[in-house]
C-alpha cells in the first residue's frame, strides 16, 4: 500500500505492508528543498526500493486529500471574498482549474513514469482530516481512542473529532475553514515576522519569553471560543482568505502597528503576542481534547493535524489530567498524511492491527526512512579521502562520551533516518546539557538561528522521571515537562527584572541548555528496544558524568532540511563549528580533515525559514 501527500508543503510518500509501516520520508530530505510541496518522486522511489516492492505489485495507491473537494472549496473562498482576492484568482485559477483540479491524475502519470509505464493501481483519494485521524490512532498502541485533529485547512475541515475502535474511525463532529486555530496560530507567526507554515514551532518557542497580556483581546475580538472547544473567528482582521497574506491592517490596528519585519529585532510586543496566542491556543486545545473524551467515552487521545505539534499543548493535557494516556504521531502535519491514508487502505483492506496490547506503537520509533551501511559509508569516507578511525560500539560510545563532557560538539548519523520533523537520535546534533554556553554557542556557531530558540533534551528513559516531572514515556520530542524540582536552580533573584532575551542570561537548572526560561523541556526518552545505540551513548555519558542527558537538535542548519545521506552530514559537519562527527561505526575529527572549500556562499543560497 503506497501512502502520498503532495501539492501543498511537505510531501511524503510512506508504504504499508499488512498494516504495518515499512518506509516513510519526506519528499525534502531528496531534493534539499525545506518543506518541498511537489510530487515526492524520490521518496516514492526509496519507500518502494526499502519493501522491496514495483510500482505494479502495489495493492493500491492513496493520496491523502479529495482534490475536488479542494478545489469546491478554493472556488467558494474566492467567490465569497470578490473583489479582494482577484489577483491570487487570477493568478491560481489557471493551474486549479487544470493539473491541481485533477491531482490523483497527475499523481497517477507521475507514478507511471516511475514505472517505466508499466501497469498501476488506480488512485484512491481519502479525505484530509480521515487521512491524519488515521495517522493518529491507527498506528497508536491503543485499542480503542478519542481522536483530535486540528491544523489549518484540509479540504473544508480544520478541526475534527474521532472515535476509533479496532480498525475503524467514526467521524463525530467538524469544523470548517476559514474558522481554524492553525490559521489563527499562524497569523500570529507571520505577524510576528516568522514564516507561516513553518516558523509556528518559533512562535512557541519565544512564548516564554513574554507575558500573555494579548490573550483577553484576542478572545474578545479574534476569536469566540465556546465551552466545548468550538470557536469561530472574526474574519474582518484576517486576510487569509483572501489567499495574499494572514493578516492586514485591522490586525495591525489591533496590536499597535504594523508586523514586525523578517529578521527585525524582537520587541516586548512579539514576546507578548507569542505568549498571548500560545495560551489562548491551549485553552482551545484543552476544551476540544475534554470534549472529544466526552464524546467517545475515553480516556485515552490520539493527536494528528499541524497543531498536534505544538508539544507545549501537548504537555498541559497530560499536566492536568485532562487524558489518563496521549500519543501523538511523530509526523502530525501534512507529511503523516501520507502514512495515515496508506494505513486507512491497508486497514479498509482488513489489515490486523497486531501491535496493539504489545505496549508498544507500530511506528518502531519513526525510524522509517533510509539507512546506509558500513560499506557505503567505507566508500564515501574513501572517495572523499577523509580520515576516520573505525570502532566497536562498546569503544565508540565510551569515546564519543568522553568528548561531550569535555565539551564537544558531535554529529550523531546512525541507521534510518526519521520521519517527521524531529530528530530523534539518528541525524542529531549533540552536546553537553550541563554547560551553561551551550544554547547560545550552538545557535549562533552550528545551527546559525536565533538565539532564543531552545533546545531539547533526550534522556534514559528508565531516569527521566528522576530529571523532568514526566510520567511515562515521551519518545518522540511532542510533549514538554518541567524540569525536576531537585534539577532546578534558585535563581529569581537574579531574573527579577529582567525581560525578553535577557532572561537567557540566567541559568535555570543543573542541564541549562536544555532547560526552557519557564523550567520547561521538550523531552526525548530513549529506550534500549528503539534506538539501543543512542541509549548506549546516553548510558555512557550517565556512567562518566552521572547525567543521563544530552542535547539533542536535528542534523542541519537553520533553512536547511535535516541530513539525509553521508554527503550531506559531512558538508554540514565541515560548514560548521562542531568538533566530531560519528557516521555508523566511524569517528571523524574536524582537526584531521582537508581544508573544507566551497565555490559559492553556501548560506545564501539557503532560504531563510
Amino acid at each position: 500500500m503506497l501512502g502520498i501527500s503532495a501539492y501543498y508543503h511537505d510531501s511524503a510518500a510512506a508504504v504499508v505492508i499488512g498494516g504495518v509501516p515499512v518506509a516513510a520520508a519526506q519528499e525534502e530530505r531528496f531534493s534539499r528543498r525545506r518543506h518541498d510541496p511537489g510530487f515526492p518522486a524520490r521518496a516514492v522511489a526509496y519507500c518502494l526500493e526499502e519493501a522491496g516492492l514495483r510500482p505494479d505489485e502495489l495493492a493500491a495507491v492513496a493520496f491523502y486529500e479529495d482534490p475536488a473537494l479542494k478545489f469546491r472549496r478554493v472556488m467558494a473562498t474566492w467567490l465569497a471574498t470578490a473583489p479582494h482576492g482577484f489577483p491570487v484568482f487570477r493568478r491560481s485559477f489557471p493551474q486549479w482549474a487544470g493539473w491541481k483540479r485533477h491531482a490523483l491524475d497527475e499523481v497517477h502519470a507521475r507514478l507511471r513514469e516511475l514505472s517505466g509505464g508499466g501497469p498501476l493501481p488506480p488512485v484512491v483519494a481519502h479525505r484530509h482530516h480521515a487521512s491524519h485521524a488515521a495517522s493518529a490512532f491507527l498506528p497508536s498502541p491503543f485499542p480503542s481512542a478519542a481522536v483530535l485533529c486540528v491544523d489549518g485547512v484540509g479540504e473544508w475541515a480544520t478541526t475534527t473529532l474521532w472515535h476509533g475502535r479496532g480498525t475503524e474511525l467514526v467521524s463525530l463532529a467538524e469544523l470548517r475553514f476559514p474558522h481554524s486555530l492553525g490559521l489563527l496560530y499562524s497569523a500570529f507567526t507571520h505577524f510576528c515576522g516568522f514564516r507561516a507554515d513553518s516558523g509556528e514551532y518559533k512562535l512557541m518557542g519565544l512564548a516564554p519569553y513574554g507575558r500573555p497580556r494579548w490573550a483577553p483581546l484576542i478572545r474578545e475580538r479574534l476569536i469566540d471560543v465556546k465551552a466545548d472547544g468550538s470557536f469561530r473567528l472574526d474574519l474582518r482582521h484576517f486576510t487569509f482568505q483572501y489567499g495574499r497574506t494572514m493578516t492586514g491592517r485591522a490586525f495591525e490596528e489591533l496590536f499597535g502597528g504594523p508586523r514586525r519585519t523578517p529578521e527585525g529585532p524582537l520587541t516586548e510586543r512579539e514576546f507578548d503576542l507569542a505568549a498571548s496566542v500560545q495560551a489562548v491556543t491551549e485553552e482551545v486545545v484543552t476544551r476540544l481534547a475534554r470534549t472529544a473524551l466526552e464524546r467517545t467515552g475515553e480516556r485515552r487521545l490520539c493527536l494528528a493535524g499541524g497543531v498536534a505539534l505544538n508539544c507545549v499543548a501537548n504537555g498541559r493535557l497530560m499536566d492536568e489530567g485532562v487524558c489518563d494516556e496521549l500519543w501523538v504521531q511523530p509526523a502530525a502535519g501534512d507529511a503523516g498524511g501520507a502514512l495515515g491514508v496508506a494505513l486507512a487502505e491497508s486497514y479498509g483492506r482488513g489489515a490486523a492491527r497486531t501491535h496493539v496490547g504489545s505496549g508498544t506503537d507500530a511506528m518502531a520509533g519513526a525510524l522509517l526512512g533510509p539507512a546506509y551501511d558500513t560499506a557505503e559509508i567505507t566508500r564515501f569516507l574513501e572517495r572523499r579521502g577523509c580520515p576516520a578511525v573505525r570502532l566497536a560500539q562498546a569503544e565508540l560510545v565510551e569515546r564519543v562520551a568522553a568528548e561531550l563532557a569535555a565539551g564537544k560538539v558531535v554529529g550523531w548519523f546512525q541507521g534510518r533516518m526519521e520521519f517527521g520533523p524531529r530528530a530523534l537520535g539518528n541525524r542529531s546534533i549533540l552536546a553537553d546539557p550541563r554547560d551553561p554556553g551551550a544554547q547560545s554557542a550552538l545557535n549562533a556557531k552550528i545551527k546559525f538561528r536565533e538565539s532564543f530558540r531552545p533546545f531539547a533534551p533526550a534522556v534514559i528513559a528508565e531516569d527521566a522521571k528522576d530529571w523532568f516531572d514526566l510520567d511515562g514515556e515521551s519518545p518522540y520530542m511532542l510533549r514538554t515537562a518541567r524540569v525536576a524540582a531537585a534539577r532546578l536552580r534558585e535563581c529569581e533573584q537574579e531574573a527579577r527584572g529582567l525581560t525578553g532575551l535577557d532572561l537567557l542570561r540566567v541559568p535555570r537548572s543543573v542541564i541549562p541548555a536544555v532547560t526552557h526560561v519557564d523550567g520547561s523541556a521538550r523531552v526525548q526518552t530513549v529506550s534500549a528496544a528503539h534506538n539501543p545505540r543512542f541509549h548506549a551513548l546516553l548510558s555512557a555519558f550517565r556512567r562518566r558524568t552521572g547525567c543521563p542527558v544530552l542535547v539533542n537538535t536535528s542534523f542541519n542548519v537553520r533553512g536547511e532540511p535535516i541530513v539525509r545521506d553521508p554527503e550531506e552530514a559531512y558538508a554540514c559537519f565541515m560548514r560548521t563549528r562542531m568538533d566530531l562527527l560519528v557516521l555508523g561505526d566511524f569517528l571523524l575529527d574536524k582537526r584531521n580533515q582537508p581544508v573544507w572549500r566551497e565555490e559559492d556562499d553556501w548560506r545564501a543560497a539557503i532560504p531563510l525559514d
